[in-house]
């Protein structure tokens, strides 16, 4: 059965917006892509098509994962944007809530990963086959049971965070898949405890740095965050 989500007005999303680019604030439970399987299923690009026209996507999020994503509205923002991910030089910081009391404050993880390295088409470290993957942790707050994490990106992998959390012995909250036996339940959450709060890159016409800041969504917020 297909879990179903409030599908929410274009309007409410849109962060910032002018004729090259459009920043969203995407809620948990809505796809960044369509879905392979089922494309009846409501995607950004279906929600906001039809009032902004054409959209590029320059990245992603996971289905379950809020928070701020940027997508072009011409042809060459696209191209501008999609070089600066490939460069490196956007910078993206998520809130994370981490299962478990972590040892370290602070730790920068190099662990190469392999995108659908298994059966369950997980993302899984592999030394030797995976691509580069760098993720650096703060431990913002330590609460009963989990933690409260930033997490900066310097390499885009997909799940990179959710299995770089769980390489560390430290799965996400709500992250079932890749839980490997870890309780990652918790009374007040019914989804993957990411968000992806920050964002920075440089505008692709004016050339100036643009950032933005999106607050924790309700279902996180009540996680008493730091």
């Amino acid at each position: 059965m297909t879990e179903q989500v409030d599908t929410p007005r274009a309007q409410d999303l849109v962060v910032w917006m002018d004729d090259s680019v459009v920043v969203i604030d995407k809620p948990t439970g809505l796809l960044s892509l369509p879905d392979g399987y089922d494309s009846s299923r409501s995607h950004l690009r279906s929600l906001l098509e039809p009032q902004l026209g054409r959209l590029w996507i320059v990245h992603r999020l996971d289905r379950e994962t809020s928070g701020l994503i940027v997508m072009a509205r011409t042809a060459q923002a696209h191209r501008s944007l999609n070089l600066q991910f490939d460069r490196g030089e956007v910078e993206k910081r998520y809130l994370g809530v981490m299962s478990g009391y972590p040892s370290w404050d602070s730790l920068r993880l190099e662990l190469p990963l392999r995108v659908n390295g298994d059966r369950r088409h997980r993302t899984v470290p592999d030394p030797s086959r995976g691509k580069p993957a760098r993720s650096d942790f703060q431990v913002l707050a330590r609460r009963q049971g989990y933690a409260w994490i930033s997490a900066v990106l310097h390499t885009g992998r997909t799940h990179q965070i959710r299995a770089h959390s769980a390489a560390l012995g430290h799965p996400l909250l709500g992250d079932w898949l890749y839980a490997r036996g870890k309780d990652v339940s918790h009374p007040s959450l019914n989804r993957l405890g990411l968000h992806a709060a920050y964002l920075c890159f440089t505008h692709p016409e004016l050339s100036v740095l643009l950032s933005f800041t999106a607050p924790l969504p309700n279902d996180l917020a009540v996680l008493d965050p730091p």
